[in-house]
Parts: C-alpha cells; structure tokens; sequence
C-alpha cells in the first residue's frame, strides 16, 4: 500500500466517524414488531369494515367432514365453547345460552319453591326448546349454532330495557337472534332473523318442539294435578285444552294458533305469536308413581318463517288473572274462574273486589272476612225475602196439615189444594227458595277462585301457614278413604258451624222427613270434600255461616211472625173472588190428566 491509498483510506474512515456521531442519533429506533401487530398494518381499509360489521366467529382448529356435509356453509357456526348470559329485572332472571339462543333456565324472583329454594319454573334438566330449520342440506337444529353474545340497553315507556344480541356471520351471510327484557314485566320478546344465505334457507316456516317435565312446587300434588294442563287460544279467539286426567292426551287443532301455555296451578310459561302458530300438536301424561313431576307436556309446531325472520313472545310468570289480560288477547283463561254461570262472579266482582281490598290491608285472613261482609251485606235484601217466604210457610203450616189429613192418601188432590190454598193466602211456595238460588254463583264462585288465587299463596293466618294449600291441624298415623291423612281445623269449624245454621234454619221452616235431614248429611259430606281444599275456601265458608247465622238472628228479633199471619189474612180476603191465572188453570189441567192417566 503506497502513500496516497492509506491517506484514502484514513479520510474514508474519518467521514464514517464524522457521521455517525453527528446524524445517527436522529434516526427512529427500530422495534420488534409483533404478529398482531403486522396484522394490523397489513389490514385494507376494506377489511376493517368488515371486522366492524361482521361479529366474531368462535375460533377452533378445525371441521369435521361429518358437520361440513350436515350443515354446509353453516358449519363454522358449530365451532366455539357456549357462553351464558344472563337478563334480569325485578320480576325474573333468564339465562340464555349462545347456542341457538337457547333458554337455560327461568327463575321468579319474588316466589319461592316447595323447599323455600328460588322458583325455577324452565330449567334445561326438564324442559327442552328445540328449533329445527329445512336448509339446503337437509333439517337441521338451530340450537347447534353458536353465535356471539352482546349486551346492550335500550330506553322503552316503563324504563331502561335490556338487550341481549346473539350474532355470527361467514362470508355467505349473517345470523342474529334478540332477546330484550324490559323492567317490571315477565315477558320476553325473541327475534331471529337471516341476512343473505340465498338457497340456504329453503323452508318457510321454523319448527318448535317443546317438552317440559312440570316441576312440583305445591305442596298438595292432586291438587296440583288437576289445575295443570295445556291450554291455547286459536286466532279465531276460541279457549281450549287438554283437560286435567292422568289419562295420556293428545290433540291436534285444525286452527292456526294465537299462543300456547304450559299451565300450573299458580304458574304457567307460554308462547305467544307474533302472527299464528301452525300445524300445533299436543301431548299431555302424569307420571303417577314419580312425585317430584306434576306432568310431562309436549307441544310441536311451526313458526312462519317469512323473509328471513320472525318473532314471538315468551311469558315466565305467576296466574294472576289481572295480570294475564295485559299479556295478550285470552290469556288470562289460563286461571281456571268456573263455569260460565259462576265465572262471572270471580271475573268482574271477586277479582277485583280483592286487588281492591289488597290496597289496605296486607293480612289476607281479614280480606276473607271482609269479602264474606261486603258479599253479604249486597245479598242481604235476597236472604230478608228468604227469610220472609219461610216466615209466611210456616205460619200457614196449620192449613197445609189439615190438608194433609184430609187429602193424605191423594197427593194429586193434595197438590191442587195446596196450589189453591197459597193463591188464595197469597204466598209462594218458592218464595223462600229463590232467593236462596240467587245467592248460588257466589257459593259456588268460590269454589274456583280461592284454589286458584295465587295471592293466597305462602301467606298464613291464625294456625294455617298458607292459605292456598290445607291447614294440618292434626296428622293421622293411618289414612282414610276420602278423607286423607290429615284433620284440618278450618273445615271442621266450617262443618260446625254449618250444621248449627241447619239446626236454627229447621225451626224457621216447615221441613220435614227427609228434607229436615238431609241439611245434617251435607256439612258431612262438605267436611269429607274440602279436608284436602284450600284453608281459605273453608275459612271463607266457616265466616260465611257465622254472618249469615247473625243476619238470621237479627231478621228474627225485627220480624213478627203474628204482623205477618196478619197480612196472610188480609191476602185471603182479598183473593177469595180471585179468578185463576192462565198458568195456575194450565197446571191445574195438567195434574188432573195425570191423575187420571195414573187411575187407567
């Protein structure tokens, strides 16, 4: 190396040591970049509107022939671990699992069960919700695809609502199923519906088969048993069901259908449409020897399925008839109110005669009693003209014996006199009666309405720790035959007191023979049918006798019986030139042909 290469060299050395000490330090740092980063930085603009609109699919490793062949392009949303959410108000908490929106488990919160633990009125261990769709690649179940739970809120008219958003979504389409659940209410509103997926979808209606194995949460099973059934309202507003034997049933309405209700005695979990269920099918059985299960139900039926969606209403809540009539059109005939000829007492007086009196008074022992006083305070003109038609029978009671001697042996004979004799006294043999026979729809309205009363239940009184279910006074060491293994101390009061208002009522009437017996054989009878009833319905009829035995009473003291055989003499004056009504002269005839039909 000659003289002017090293002098090259050292130049070339002093500007690379000149460099890096002024203008290295200016440069960026350069750090190590990590995997999700680079993804980051190679996303499109493109694809990051897509990662926006688009929910994450659950990740796996991969798919099995066997769910590409069953489930085609939906076979991705079968990949992922289920996750449960959770919607909750005051009323009720529903979990909701992210397969197929499936419904886990409802619990009333403010009911407890028949061991005091939270009320589950659904849980997955009993009941089973399954939605089955016809796609391209054959029928398959909703409830295997898992999608991506979202929680939100939502403003509605009674508050802060909740919103739970199950959603996924491949490159063919998107799927999304809406819960929301607003406060203060036991309804809970579902919507799925299909973006895109073109020839996918190929049915028009979505299939629903639910089974439900109704859990025991009353302490009388029978009584359980026989307020328990499927019911169902069609779109034409007709109310039907199954029926309450143990008997399997079975039925299959040719109508489309408003809404089904899997119906306990308190309780009842129903599916409402949005438009009409169609196709519904109904199997109903009781597992006798199995204690723990009220009945087994089963419903199937399909859902319209038009433009990729539809949406229906769920109702997780107590029979509370007022309740139910905001739910939907019918649905409060899911309380059991009687007959048509009593129903309409529960409907329109007792029902509301008791959310009234709730208002004032929390002690349900005294709302009986002051039901019994106000019923009995409205009815008490019909049992002062009851009293009055007995009062005027018995102090003619001379004259009809005195036909009886004579005309013994003759009954047609006797009867036309007898109906000759009260024209002419200007009393009615039924005048004592009718009013009685008025009074009726309410004896036997409730009947119906305490075993049905939700209000009743849990709530005690005196010595009875719930109302709604027998009150055991005493507990039998053997069983009798219907009767049962218990004494309850509200019916023997009742059946007490019954027999002590018989005892007084003979004294005010002309009963006799059979007649004057058969009102000791009833409160018998009654003691024997309502030892296993509600101890509200005996509490209601033992206050009853009691206030109608002071009215007699009362009635009594006001009344003279020598006042009225007074106006029975005036009424026979007045009525001896009476000429006979077309009636009376109709059914004298007719008593006569009879009579003379008997003689040939």
């Amino acid at each position: 190396m000659d003289r002017n290469q090293a002098t090259g060299l050292i130049l070339f050395a002093a500007v690379i040591l000149i460099y890096s000490i002024f203008f290295a330090e200016s440069q960026p740092v350069t750090e190590e970049v990590t995997p999700e980063q680079t993804e980051v930085m190679e996303a499109s603009p493109e694809a990051e509107i897509r990662a926006m609109q688009e929910p994450e699919l659950p990740q796996s490793d991969s798919l099995d022939s066997d769910k590409i062949e069953k489930y085609g392009v939906l076979a991705a949303f079968t990949l992922g671990e289920e996750k449960l959410s959770t919607l909750e108000n005051d009323k009720i908490k529903v979990t909701i699992s992210s397969r197929g929106g499936e419904i886990k488990e409802v619990i009333l919160k403010e009911y407890t069960g028949l061991n005091d633990e939270p009320l589950s009125l659904l849980s997955t261990e009993r009941s089973e919700m399954i939605f089955t769709a016809q796609t391209a690649s054959g029928e398959i179940n909703l409830n295997d695809l898992n999608l991506s739970p979202s929680l939100s809120t939502s403003e509605s008219e009674d508050g802060e609502a909740q919103i739970l958003t199950l959603s996924g979504a491949t490159e063919s389409g998107a799927i999304s199923v809406v819960y929301s659940l607003e406060p203060g209410k036991y309804e809970l509103r579902k919507e799925f519906s299909i973006d895109r997926y073109q020839g996918i979808f190929t049915g028009s209606t979505v299939k629903l088969s639910w089974a439900d194995q109704v859990k025991r949460q009353e302490k009388d099973l029978a009584e359980s048993r026989r307020k328990t059934q499927i019911n169902y309202y069609t779109s034409s507003g007709d109310y039907d069901n199954l029926g309450v034997s143990d008997d399997t049933e079975t039925d299959a309405p040719e109508e489309s259908l408003k809404w089904i209700g899997f119906s306990q005695r308190f309780f009842t979990a129903g599916i409402i449409a949005d438009e009409s269920f169609q196709n519904a099918s109904f199997t109903q059985s009781t597992p006798v020897q199995d204690s723990s299960t009220v009945r087994m139900m089963q419903a199937e039926f399909e859902i319209p399925f038009e433009n990729g969606n539809y949406g229906l209403k769920y109702y997780f809540g107590p029979d509370s008839y007022n309740g139910l009539k905001k739910v939907t059109e019918g649905f409060e005939n899911n309380v059991d109110m009687g007959y048509f000829f009593v129903s309409w007492v529960n409907k329109y007086i007792i029902v509301n005669l008791f959310a009234f009196l709730e208002k004032y008074f929390s002690n349900y022992g005294i709302i009986i009693v002051l039901i019994v006083l106000i019923i009995k305070l409205a009815l008490s003109p019909l049992t002062y003209k009851s009293y009055i038609g007995m009062a005027k029978m018995r102090v003619i009671k001379p004259e009809i014996d005195e036909l009886k001697e004579q005309y013994g042996d003759d009954q047609t004979k006797m009867q036309q006199e007898q109906m000759k004799l009260f024209s002419k006294l200007g009393v009615s043999p039924i005048s004592g009666c009718l009013p009685l026979l008025l009074q009726m729809p309410f004896l036997f309205a409730m009947f119906f309405f305490f075993p049905n009363a939700i209000e009743l239940r849990g709530e005690s009184f005196l010595w009875a720790d719930d109302l709604s279910t027998y009150d055991t006074f005493i507990n039998l060491p053997f069983t009798i035959p219907f009767y049962g293994s218990h004494v309850s101390l509200f019916t023997l009061l009742m059946t007490v007191s019954q027999i002590a208002y018989t005892h007084f009522n003979n004294q005010l009437t002309t009963a006799t023979g059979p007649m004057k017996n058969i009102g000791y054989i009833m409160p018998v009878m009654f003691m024997f049918v309502l030892n296993s009833y509600p101890a509200g319905l005996s509490f209601y009829y033992f206050v009853s006798n009691m206030v109608t035995f002071g009215q007699q009473a009362v009635i009594k003291l006001a009344v003279d019986d020598d006042k009225i055989r007074k106006k029975v003499e005036e009424s026979k004056i007045k009525n001896a030139n009476k000429k006979k009504s077309k009636f009376q002269q109709r059914l004298e005839d007719a008593m006569k042909a009879a009579d003379a039909n008997k003689k040939k």
